[in-house]
């Protein structure tokens, strides 16, 4: 059956039940964003008793549809204050799946310092204490549990940026290998997981092979799954082979590679950073790409890096991490880039956030641009807690405003994904209107997507809020975003749907299912104290022109604040 987990982290009662019917056809953001905004009091302290951590596979996970892996995972954000679900993959979606668990909510504070893991097996769900893991990394937490628990398990943790409760960290979820290298890392959950002094959740899956959704027609469920693995093992060749790095060119193209702050949208060393600076790296030094950094992916974007010496460093080297840490802050080497993106993986950090603190640093003429090593230096500060750590660790927000810098690129305090939106408007539109923050997951409108030019603000909102649309009925699904949100897929989807419910869904029951989660996330955000206000990029990016294109972001205003009135 449909498993509801609860654990009050003030009386540690642990309770294991049905999952309540009107939950039944809920799945990932749908149900994290749901449980959030009817359960919690918009107005309550992040931090506090009253706040909520969810996570949930979606609906799809488990199942033969390709690329269904992604982890949901929601609460109050203490970055934003307001609604957040954050994406992950890695292995442990599908091991909750299998042991038929549709969600796990934590709720609470602890009456003491004591911190503990919740542990879950086909057997008994229970906390159990933890206090010797405290202070560790992930990497080093997940090694200690499984010494504990066995090899076999999957593991969700922490690090030190979440103990301390910084509203940059992040939820390390392992990947195929056992490797807390997947981050849930947009919008401070880790520490809302850190003020409940939960270290980690542990998942063994062993004997066990429950599904969330009973397949009413598999045979017909089977073949569209099969197609759709081929259509995307065929189409996304360039994704398998160089990665998500493979956008650094994308991107470097039209105009829209953050460079130095933000304030230039090409970057001189992007070659040694791009996708084929990548594999060839990788291959060079024994790493892999290609790789699948959750069960049932099809598309393999990922890759495991190794430094210099043929030792590993990093797996899931990234174009976020790669055009924040590398152009932003003027780093033309892959090889300080992967040792950030470690240090962030270990400390339990957003490598987005984080990347705009540092490169603020650098602003503020703390550090020199292009010092890689004094980049590396003090994001190390993350894990002493030092009050340097402490700040960055924070995001950029707060270090923009300690250390005085008004050039500082976020919006509802979550800080800019690797696009300039003065160059990629529609991506800029997601920024400003994403009851998310900035963040691209939630609808990045990439060239030739939604039909318009990148750098002509016409057309621009009605991409956003469509593509918007699609990608939450994906993170609903468990499905990874490089499926596609766009309307060839929503087809997919609404067959699917048919034949697994044994009842028509059209393409407009599809839709219908994002807007319903959009409609009742911005509710939570108005209920929070949000207005249109906060729909709004940094003001600077409307004046000054960003090279080589001399571009600024002219999207009005009032068309932002009609995005969704559906």
């Amino acid at each position: 059956m449909n498993k509801m987990i609860r654990v009050n982290m003030g009386s540690l009662l642990v309770t294991c039940e049905k999952a309540p019917e009107q939950y039944q056809l809920l799945g990932g953001r749908a149900l994290t964003s749901h449980i959030i905004a009817t359960e919690i009091d918009p107005q309550c302290h992040p931090l506090g008793p009253y706040n909520k951590l969810v996570f949930a596979p979606g609906l799809l996970t488990g199942t033969t549809v390709p690329c269904n892996g992604r982890l949901s995972v929601g609460a109050k954000s203490p970055l934003t204050s307001g609604i957040k679900e954050s994406n992950v993959g890695g292995n442990v979606s599908r091991a909750l799946a299998r042991l038929g668990i549709k969600g796990i909510v934590i709720e609470g504070l602890p009456k003491n310092s004591e911190w503990f893991v919740l542990i879950i097996n086909k057997d008994r769900v229970y906390l159990s204490h933890a206090q010797h893991l405290t202070g560790l990394g992930t990497y080093d937490t997940c090694e200690q549990l499984r010494k504990s628990y066995g090899n076999s398990i999957k593991i969700l943790s922490i690090g030190q940026a979440g103990e301390m409760g910084m509203s940059a960290a992040s939820i390390a979820a392992t990947n195929q290998e056992g490797i807390p290298s997947r981050h849930a890392g947009r919008g401070g959950l880790g520490a809302v997981m850190g003020s409940k002094k939960l270290k980690a959740i542990v998942i063994d899956d062993s004997d066990s092979n429950q599904r969330l959704l009973d397949i009413a027609n598999s045979k017909e469920f089977n073949q569209i799954s099969r197609a759709w693995a081929k259509r995307l093992v065929e189409t996304k060749k360039s994704l398998t082979k160089f990665g998500t790095a493979q956008l650094v060119d994308v991107a470097s193209a039209i105009g829209a590679l953050p460079t130095r702050n933000f304030s230039r949208g090409n970057f001189a060393g992007a070659e040694n950073i791009n996708g084929i600076a990548l594999e060839r790296m990788t291959k060079e030094r024994g790493g892999k790409t290609g790789h699948a950094c959750s069960p049932g992916c099809v598309i393999r974007c990922s890759n495991i890096y190794f430094d210099k010496n043929g030792e590993y460093l990093t797996s899931g080297l990234e174009y976020e991490t790669i055009a924040l840490f590398g152009p932003n802050l003027e780093i033309d080497n892959l090889d300080p880039v992967a040792k950030l993106d470690r240090l962030c993986d270990d400390y339990g950090v957003d490598t987005i956030d984080v990347a705009h603190a540092v490169g603020i640093l650098m602003e503020a003429g703390y550090i020199r641009f292009g010092d890689a090593d004094k980049a590396v230096e003090v994001v190390a500060e993350i894990g002493k807690g030092s009050p340097l750590g402490r700040i960055i660790g924070q995001g950029a927000a707060i270090t923009g405003r300690v250390f005085g810098v008004t050039r500082v690129h976020t919006v509802k305090g979550q800080a800019l994904a690797g696009y300039d939106p003065r160059a990629l408007k529609g991506t800029g539109v997601t920024y400003a209107t994403s009851p998310m923050g900035a963040d691209h997951t939630a609808g990045n409108v990439l060239p030739g997507r939604g039909g318009v030019d990148p750098h002509d603000q016409s057309g621009q909102v009605m991409a956003s809020r469509d593509i918007q649309i699609a990608a939450t009925v994906l993170d609903s699904l468990g499905l990874c975003n490089f499926v596609g949100p766009l309307p060839d897929e929503m087809v997919i989807i609404s067959e699917l749907l048919t034949a697994a419910l044994d009842r028509p869904v059209s393409v407009e029951d599809v839709l219908e299912i994002g807007r319903q989660i959009l409609k009742e996330e911005i509710d939570f955000n108005q209920r929070a104290g949000f207005d249109l206000i906060d729909n709004r990029l940094p003001e600077h990016m409307k004046i000054e022109k960003l090279g080589p294109d001399e571009l600024v972001y002219d999207v009005p205003d009032e068309e932002l604040d009609k995005i969704f009135d559906f």
